[in-house]
């Protein structure tokens, strides 16, 4: 059984991802597959859509298959990763300018790498189950895939808080938040799948579509703009040990488990792609990290801690947010030179 289903029904072509048993976990194979797919599909005229899904229940997409990134890594192999994510970043890209119609329906988790493949779509389905972050910071990487655009685009400085604590929004709070477009209940999927099938007409996604429940999250943006307001990481722990109320305490929790160095960079990384046009700059600037992520972060170790050892107890190079230094940042997003992501095949 593939990994990935790639074909053409009636006028859409579909991917299905389909390793349900890890979550639907995306491989590097994955990535080329979906790239070739979108290739030949831009120009066929018998295609007028594109739906993408995933196999299961539980997942669309959880993230990315990390494993071999640890083990090459811990061999002093650096180039497996960075090979990987500068195919996976032009695949993103190529996700975000498709020209025609990308319908993607995210049930269960979608993280990381899943939200590569489906937020940058036209049109971005999510149901009850849906539950979406960008949790890369926890095992000591940064909210890429071309996520810091998405994040950067968010309401206030709610794309601050996301991409640094990791916070898994509901579809209400999906859409509130910019990462997907609308809800339409997980038993009427079948159904609207077949229809675009048929017709070939997105505008069919607009008829399924229901009115979404509350977002939490609307309630918390105050306190969000508030606390998430300063210059640096350090800033927005300082403002939240100011407050006792729910909200900085359980803000404050998640800032103190995530990689410091990671969560900092992310912080700065969502204030310098906002305002700028397109994912590319985005996906440059997240390449910038994870280039030098397997050598000068806590990247190797967050995935000993939460997927080879799952001790839970990863040892960071930092005490906290408030130890990061500036120039520390500065060094990881620094221009990578004849190294930077091309976007070439």
């Amino acid at each position: 059984m593939s990994d990935i289903e790639i074909r053409k029904a009636g006028r859409a072509g579909r991917i299905t991802l389909n390793r349900p048993d890890v979550l639907n976990a995306l491989t590097w194979d994955m990535c080329l597959a979906i790239e070739g797919a979108l290739d030949a599909w831009a120009a066929d005229d018998e295609v007028a859509l594109v739906i993408i899904d995933g196999a299961g229940e539980r997942a669309f997409c959880a993230g990315g298959d990390i494993a071999e990134m640890y083990r090459t890594g811990r061999e002093g192999d650096f180039d497996y990763g960075r090979g990987f994510w500068a195919d996976e970043y032009r695949m993103n890209a190529k996700v975000f300018e498709f020209p025609k119609p990308y319908v993607a329906l995210m049930q269960g988790f979608t993280m990381g790498g899943g939200v590569g493949v489906s937020c940058h779509g036209s049109h971005r389905v999510v149901g009850t189950s849906s539950r979406i972050a960008m949790p890369e910071c926890a095992i000591g990487l940064v909210p890429d895939v071309g996520g810091s655009m998405i994040l950067s685009q968010a309401p206030g400085r709610m794309g601050e808080y996301l991409g640094t604590t990791g916070y898994r929004m509901g579809p209400s709070d999906a859409i509130l938040a910019g990462f997907a477009d609308y809800f339409v209940p997980e038993d009427s999927w079948p159904a609207l799948i077949g229809t675009l099938e048929e017709s070939g007409d997105v505008a069919e996604v607009d008829r399924a579509a229901k009115l979404a429940p509350p977002a939490p999250l609307k309630d918390m943006q105050a306190a969000i703009d508030r606390h998430f307001k300063g210059a640096t990481l350090g800033d927005v722990m300082r403002s939240l040990d100011h407050d006792h109320d729910a909200f900085s305490a359980t803000a404050r929790k998640a800032l103190l488990q995530g990689s410091p160095l990671a969560m900092a960079c992310a912080y700065e990384m969502i204030g310098r792609v906002r305002g700028t046009r397109g994912i590319r700059r985005a996906l440059e600037m997240e390449y910038r990290f994870t280039y030098r992520a397997g050598e000068q972060s806590d990247f190797l170790e967050g995935i000993r801690a939460a997927i080879i050892d799952k001790d839970r107890r990863p040892n960071w190079r930092h005490d906290g947010p408030e130890d990061v230094t500036v120039q520390e940042v500065a060094k990881m997003l620094m221009p990578l030179g004849a190294d930077r992501l091309t976007f070439g095949d």
